[in-house]
């Protein structure tokens, strides 16, 4: 395997956690609440996975609990920004910490064990002869797999289907979507529930696929990350797959500049794709400043139903 085919194969091991948990963002910001809990979602889902994949040694059990977990947590996003109309930042935000104290109070007996192998990559050996991308797509891992699918069935989703047409009426506007006959609430909920399991998929691929052993905080920043990333694919998961394996093209890049010996520190490498992230952001902003952003236009506030007489 030449190297750039190495760093092909690198920057989609690194950017395919990242992948799944935009795309589950994008899948709750469209219904209109905010997801800024992205973090705290995939520590627990990186926790829930090595607890139970060490105690049961099963891929498939230890994918339904972090469904389950990250199931749960979505619910309780849900019932307090959709039910109670808490302000839908601040239960982000205390998602995150949420997560991150408890999933650092969980993985205590279990940090640093090893978890090899947990995850089966698909051997597609005629692929192999396939030039520059061949040795990348020949060996991939399933997570790898199922993110492609999910991108591809998002898309026709949202953008082909009349279930994809009611979840952009409800993001943009709730309250026609409502007189229509849309079910609001019930649709913001599925949302939140589906958007938040593929959030904690995300960090359980993290945890099962690029780095397979329990770290406190192992996410480093990815979370936030991805939610970054959500409004510069422009709540697109089109979009969302380049700039995903964008990133993980400038966090392969810094990794191996410490390999060939390279005389910059290792703190400045390992902050290269966040400085880039946020210049691109910037960039963006500037760019389309007189442009609509491509959010939904009823983002981050409240429904309230009018009483009917």
């Amino acid at each position: 395997m030449d190297a750039v085919t190495q760093i092909i194969a690198a920057a989609v091991s690194s950017g395919t956690p990242l992948l799944i948990a935009v795309l589950g963002g994008i899948l709750i910001e469209r219904s209109g609440v905010m997801q800024l809990g992205a973090e705290g979602l995939m520590l627990m889902g990186a926790v829930t996975s090595c607890l139970v994949f060490i105690q049961t040694d099963s891929l498939a059990l230890t994918i339904l609990c972090v469904l389950a977990v990250g199931g749960v947590l979505g619910l309780v996003h849900g019932f307090l920004s959709i039910t109670l109309r808490a302000n839908q930042v601040v239960s982000g935000l205390a998602m995150t910490l949420f997560g991150t104290g408890f999933s650092a109070y969980l993985g205590k007996k279990v940090s640093g064990q090893p978890i090899p192998g947990a995850v089966p990559k698909l051997d597609l050996p005629w692929l192999e002869n396939m030039p520059l991308i061949g040795g990348v797509f020949a060996h991939m891992d399933l997570f790898t797999w199922v993110s492609f699918v999910l991108v591809i069935g998002m898309h026709v989703f949202i953008h082909r289907t009349s279930w994809g047409l009611h979840l952009r009426a409800v993001g943009d506007n709730p309250a026609t979507a409502d007189v229509m006959g849309i079910p609001v609430m019930a649709i913001r909920y599925g949302c939140i529930i589906i958007g938040s399991m593929l959030i904690g998929i995300a960090g359980a691929d993290l945890l099962l696929v690029y780095t397979p052993t329990w770290n406190e905080g192992m996410t480093a920043g990815r979370g936030w990350i991805a939610v970054a990333l959500i409004i510069f694919a422009r709540w697109n998961p089109v979009r969302a797959l380049v700039c995903a394996y964008f990133f993980g093209v400038l966090d392969t890049l810094g990794f191996r500049a410490q390999l060939i010996g390279s005389h910059i520190p290792s703190y400045f490498l390992k902050m290269i794709p966040y400085i880039v992230t946020i210049v691109a952001l910037m960039f963006l902003g500037w760019r389309n400043r007189n442009k609509p952003s491509g959010a939904p236009e009823a983002l981050g506030v409240p429904y309230i139903r009018e009483q009917r007489f």
